[in-house]
Protein backbone atom coordinates (compact mmCIF):
# COMPACT_ATOMS: atom_id res chain seq x y z
CA UNK A 1 0.00 0.00 0.00
CA UNK A 2 1.69 3.72 -1.01
CA UNK A 3 1.27 5.97 1.38
CA UNK A 4 2.86 8.95 -0.54
CA UNK A 5 -0.54 10.98 -1.26
CA UNK A 6 -1.29 10.97 2.77
CA UNK A 7 2.39 11.85 3.38
CA UNK A 8 2.27 14.94 0.44
CA UNK A 9 -1.33 16.11 2.42
CA UNK A 10 0.12 15.78 6.18
CA UNK A 11 3.16 17.96 4.55
CA UNK A 12 1.31 20.69 2.73
CA UNK A 13 -0.86 21.04 6.05
CA UNK A 14 2.32 21.41 8.35
CA UNK A 15 2.46 25.19 7.42
CA UNK A 16 -0.32 25.89 8.45
CA UNK A 17 -0.63 24.45 11.94
CA UNK A 18 -0.25 25.66 15.07
CA UNK A 19 2.94 24.12 17.15
CA UNK A 20 1.01 21.89 19.17
CA UNK A 21 -0.29 20.54 15.65
CA UNK A 22 3.48 20.26 14.26
CA UNK A 23 4.13 18.26 16.65
CA UNK A 24 0.95 16.23 16.20
CA UNK A 25 2.28 15.49 12.93
CA UNK A 26 5.87 14.03 13.91
CA UNK A 27 4.05 11.71 15.90
CA UNK A 28 1.52 10.59 13.16
CA UNK A 29 4.97 10.17 10.71
CA UNK A 30 7.19 7.97 13.44
CA UNK A 31 4.77 6.32 15.74
CA UNK A 32 1.76 5.57 13.29
CA UNK A 33 3.04 5.90 9.84
CA UNK A 34 6.14 4.22 10.23
CA UNK A 35 5.61 1.71 12.68
CA UNK A 36 2.48 0.62 10.24
CA UNK A 37 4.77 0.63 6.93
CA UNK A 38 7.95 -0.62 8.30
CA UNK A 39 6.70 -3.18 11.24
CA UNK A 40 2.91 -3.69 11.75
CA UNK A 41 2.15 -5.26 7.88
CA UNK A 42 5.00 -7.80 8.66
CA UNK A 43 3.71 -8.36 11.96
CA UNK A 44 -0.01 -9.53 10.75
CA UNK A 45 1.15 -11.36 7.34
CA UNK A 46 -0.67 -13.99 6.56
CA UNK A 47 -2.57 -14.12 10.05
CA UNK A 48 -4.80 -16.99 8.60
CA UNK A 49 -2.45 -19.33 7.83
CA UNK A 50 -0.75 -19.13 11.63
CA UNK A 51 -4.15 -19.22 13.28
CA UNK A 52 -5.25 -23.09 14.32
CA UNK A 53 -7.70 -24.99 15.27
CA UNK A 54 -7.28 -28.42 16.91
CA UNK A 55 -10.15 -30.10 15.05
CA UNK A 56 -9.82 -31.08 11.07
CA UNK A 57 -13.95 -30.23 10.53
CA UNK A 58 -13.90 -28.61 7.39
CA UNK A 59 -14.92 -24.88 7.71
CA UNK A 60 -14.71 -25.13 11.28
CA UNK A 61 -11.55 -22.86 11.44
CA UNK A 62 -12.55 -20.13 8.93
CA UNK A 63 -16.05 -19.78 10.85
CA UNK A 64 -13.77 -19.31 13.96
CA UNK A 65 -11.27 -17.04 12.59
CA UNK A 66 -14.16 -14.82 10.65
CA UNK A 67 -15.63 -14.33 14.07
CA UNK A 68 -13.29 -13.39 16.29
CA UNK A 69 -11.22 -11.30 13.22
CA UNK A 70 -14.30 -9.57 11.26
CA UNK A 71 -12.34 -7.11 10.82
CA UNK A 72 -7.98 -7.51 10.67
CA UNK A 73 -6.84 -5.53 13.25
CA UNK A 74 -4.15 -4.28 11.07
CA UNK A 75 -6.70 -3.11 8.58
CA UNK A 76 -8.31 -0.96 11.03
CA UNK A 77 -5.40 0.30 12.37
CA UNK A 78 -4.76 2.06 8.64
CA UNK A 79 -8.35 2.59 8.37
CA UNK A 80 -7.91 4.85 11.38
CA UNK A 81 -5.00 6.47 10.26
CA UNK A 82 -6.39 7.40 6.98
CA UNK A 83 -9.57 9.35 8.64
CA UNK A 84 -7.93 10.69 11.09
CA UNK A 85 -5.49 12.19 8.79
CA UNK A 86 -8.20 13.25 6.04
CA UNK A 87 -9.97 16.05 8.30
CA UNK A 88 -6.20 17.98 7.56
CA UNK A 89 -7.74 18.37 3.73
CA UNK A 90 -10.06 20.32 4.86
CA UNK A 91 -7.57 23.51 5.82
CA UNK A 92 -5.62 22.38 2.46
CA UNK A 93 -9.20 23.14 0.52
CA UNK A 94 -9.33 26.65 1.96
CA UNK A 95 -6.32 27.88 1.38
CA UNK A 96 -6.54 26.22 -2.17
CA UNK A 97 -10.05 28.23 -2.35
CA UNK A 98 -8.47 31.47 -1.58
CA UNK A 99 -5.23 31.07 -3.67
CA UNK A 100 -7.42 30.06 -6.46
CA UNK A 101 -9.37 33.77 -5.69
CA UNK A 102 -6.02 35.66 -5.90
CA UNK A 103 -5.44 34.24 -8.98
CA UNK A 104 -8.79 35.18 -10.72
CA UNK A 105 -8.85 38.51 -9.10
CA UNK A 106 -5.12 39.04 -10.45
CA UNK A 107 -4.36 40.82 -7.13
CA UNK A 108 -3.75 40.19 -3.26
CA UNK A 109 -6.90 39.60 -1.42
CA UNK A 110 -5.62 38.42 1.88
CA UNK A 111 -2.51 39.37 3.39
CA UNK A 112 -1.68 36.03 4.64
CA UNK A 113 -3.28 32.61 4.01
CA UNK A 114 -1.10 31.07 6.99
CA UNK A 115 -2.39 33.28 9.74
CA UNK A 116 -4.86 31.93 12.24
CA UNK A 117 -8.07 34.22 11.75
CA UNK A 118 -11.07 34.19 10.23
CA UNK A 119 -12.22 31.42 7.72
CA UNK A 120 -9.35 29.69 8.05
CA UNK A 121 -9.67 29.57 11.50
CA UNK A 122 -13.05 27.82 12.17
CA UNK A 123 -11.83 25.51 9.61
CA UNK A 124 -8.63 24.36 11.45
CA UNK A 125 -11.00 24.31 14.42
CA UNK A 126 -13.67 22.23 12.78
CA UNK A 127 -10.61 19.84 11.09
CA UNK A 128 -9.38 19.34 14.90
CA UNK A 129 -13.13 18.31 16.08
CA UNK A 130 -13.50 16.27 13.41
CA UNK A 131 -10.25 14.32 14.02
CA UNK A 132 -10.67 14.19 17.82
CA UNK A 133 -13.98 12.20 17.20
CA UNK A 134 -12.35 9.88 14.70
CA UNK A 135 -9.56 8.92 17.54
CA UNK A 136 -11.92 8.34 20.16
CA UNK A 137 -14.69 6.45 18.07
CA UNK A 138 -11.99 4.18 16.60
CA UNK A 139 -11.03 3.67 20.01
CA UNK A 140 -14.48 2.80 21.60
CA UNK A 141 -14.86 0.91 18.06
CA UNK A 142 -11.62 -1.56 18.38
CA UNK A 143 -12.21 -2.13 22.57
CA UNK A 144 -15.61 -3.83 21.14
CA UNK A 145 -14.91 -5.33 18.73
CA UNK A 146 -12.01 -7.61 19.77
CA UNK A 147 -12.86 -7.28 23.72
CA UNK A 148 -9.78 -5.20 24.87
CA UNK A 149 -6.55 -3.96 23.49
CA UNK A 150 -4.74 -7.91 24.13
CA UNK A 151 -4.25 -10.65 22.27
CA UNK A 152 -5.19 -13.75 23.69
CA UNK A 153 -3.15 -17.05 22.93
CA UNK A 154 -6.03 -19.33 23.22
CA UNK A 155 -9.86 -18.64 21.59
CA UNK A 156 -12.39 -21.26 22.70
CA UNK A 157 -14.77 -21.49 19.57
CA UNK A 158 -18.08 -23.48 19.70
CA UNK A 159 -19.48 -22.28 16.37
CA UNK A 160 -21.37 -24.27 13.45
CA UNK A 161 -20.07 -26.22 12.00
CA UNK A 162 -17.47 -27.12 14.74
CA UNK A 163 -18.67 -30.54 16.43
CA UNK A 164 -18.12 -29.19 19.50
CA UNK A 165 -16.16 -26.66 21.47
CA UNK A 166 -12.84 -26.36 19.92
CA UNK A 167 -9.42 -25.03 21.06
CA UNK A 168 -8.25 -22.00 18.61
CA UNK A 169 -4.28 -20.58 18.94
CA UNK A 170 -3.35 -17.10 17.19
CA UNK A 171 -0.04 -16.34 15.68
CA UNK A 172 2.35 -14.06 17.40
CA UNK A 173 0.00 -12.95 20.39
CA UNK A 174 2.35 -11.33 22.30
CA UNK A 175 4.16 -9.04 19.18
CA UNK A 176 0.63 -8.15 18.40
CA UNK A 177 -0.38 -7.22 21.70
CA UNK A 178 2.46 -4.70 22.08
CA UNK A 179 2.23 -3.54 18.78
CA UNK A 180 -1.89 -2.88 19.27
CA UNK A 181 -0.40 -1.03 22.66
CA UNK A 182 1.55 1.22 20.88
CA UNK A 183 -1.07 2.28 18.79
CA UNK A 184 -3.54 2.72 21.47
CA UNK A 185 -1.11 4.82 23.82
CA UNK A 186 0.01 6.93 20.30
CA UNK A 187 -3.89 7.60 19.71
CA UNK A 188 -4.16 8.72 23.56
CA UNK A 189 -1.52 10.94 22.95
CA UNK A 190 -3.27 12.11 19.63
CA UNK A 191 -6.12 12.76 21.47
CA UNK A 192 -4.11 14.71 24.26
CA UNK A 193 -2.66 17.15 21.70
CA UNK A 194 -5.77 17.65 19.65
CA UNK A 195 -7.74 19.35 23.18
CA UNK A 196 -5.03 20.97 24.32
CA UNK A 197 -4.62 22.61 20.91
CA UNK A 198 -8.82 23.27 20.57
CA UNK A 199 -8.55 24.88 23.99
CA UNK A 200 -5.84 27.08 23.46
CA UNK A 201 -7.25 28.03 19.93
CA UNK A 202 -10.75 28.84 22.01
CA UNK A 203 -9.10 30.80 24.79
CA UNK A 204 -6.65 32.84 22.13
CA UNK A 205 -9.58 33.85 20.39
CA UNK A 206 -11.59 35.20 23.61
CA UNK A 207 -8.99 36.91 24.75
CA UNK A 208 -8.64 38.30 21.41
CA UNK A 209 -12.27 39.35 21.43
CA UNK A 210 -11.98 40.94 25.24
CA UNK A 211 -8.93 42.91 24.50
CA UNK A 212 -10.74 44.61 21.18
CA UNK A 213 -14.12 45.44 23.37
CA UNK A 214 -11.54 46.88 25.76
CA UNK A 215 -9.62 49.23 23.34
CA UNK A 216 -12.61 50.26 22.16
CA UNK A 217 -14.16 51.21 25.41
CA UNK A 218 -10.77 53.19 26.07
CA UNK A 219 -10.87 54.77 22.95
CA UNK A 220 -14.56 55.69 23.52
CA UNK A 221 -13.69 57.14 27.16
CA UNK A 222 -10.82 59.37 25.58
CA UNK A 223 -13.08 61.17 23.23
CA UNK A 224 -15.42 62.20 25.88
CA UNK A 225 -12.86 63.04 28.42
CA UNK A 226 -11.42 65.64 25.64
CA UNK A 227 -14.68 66.85 23.77
CA UNK A 228 -13.95 65.79 20.79
CA UNK A 229 -13.87 62.76 18.37
CA UNK A 230 -11.39 61.09 16.60
CA UNK A 231 -11.09 60.19 13.17
CA UNK A 232 -11.11 56.40 14.61
CA UNK A 233 -14.32 56.49 16.10
CA UNK A 234 -15.99 57.18 12.83
CA UNK A 235 -17.22 60.96 13.28
CA UNK A 236 -16.32 64.16 12.63
CA UNK A 237 -14.86 66.11 14.67
CA UNK A 238 -16.08 68.94 16.97
CA UNK A 239 -13.37 70.69 18.22
CA UNK A 240 -12.77 72.48 15.41
CA UNK A 241 -16.84 73.90 15.38
CA UNK A 242 -16.06 75.35 18.45
CA UNK A 243 -13.43 77.31 16.92
CA UNK A 244 -15.76 78.17 13.84
CA UNK A 245 -18.01 79.46 17.15
CA UNK A 246 -15.28 81.92 18.61
CA UNK A 247 -14.57 82.62 14.93
CA UNK A 248 -18.27 84.44 14.09
CA UNK A 249 -18.61 85.50 17.95
CA UNK A 250 -15.27 87.82 17.29
CA UNK A 251 -16.73 89.24 14.32
CA UNK A 252 -20.32 89.74 15.41
CA UNK A 253 -18.70 92.06 17.68
CA UNK A 254 -16.52 94.20 15.85
CA UNK A 255 -18.89 94.55 13.50
CA UNK A 256 -21.24 96.13 16.64
CA UNK A 257 -18.53 98.55 17.53
CA UNK A 258 -18.04 100.10 13.74
CA UNK A 259 -21.71 100.43 13.88
CA UNK A 260 -21.83 102.52 17.21
CA UNK A 261 -18.64 104.60 16.16
CA UNK A 262 -20.85 105.96 13.03
CA UNK A 263 -23.71 106.43 15.04
CA UNK A 264 -21.70 108.81 17.49
CA UNK A 265 -20.14 110.80 14.69
CA UNK A 266 -23.55 111.18 12.76
CA UNK A 267 -25.26 112.52 15.97
CA UNK A 268 -21.88 115.14 16.45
Amino acid sequence: MSWICLRELLSGVNKYSTGIGRIWLAVVFIFRLLVYMVAAEHVWKNEKKGFECNIRQPSCENTCFDYFFPISQVRLWALQLIMVSMPSLLVVLHVAYHEGREKRHRKKLYLSLGMMDGGLWYTYLISLIVKTGFEIGFLVLFYKMYDGFSVPYLIKCDLKPCPNTVDCFISKPTEKTTFILLMVITSCLCIVMNFTELSLLVLKYFIKRCLQKYSKRHKSSVCEHHHFRYDECGEIGTLPLLQNHHSEMAISTSQRGETRLLRDTQES
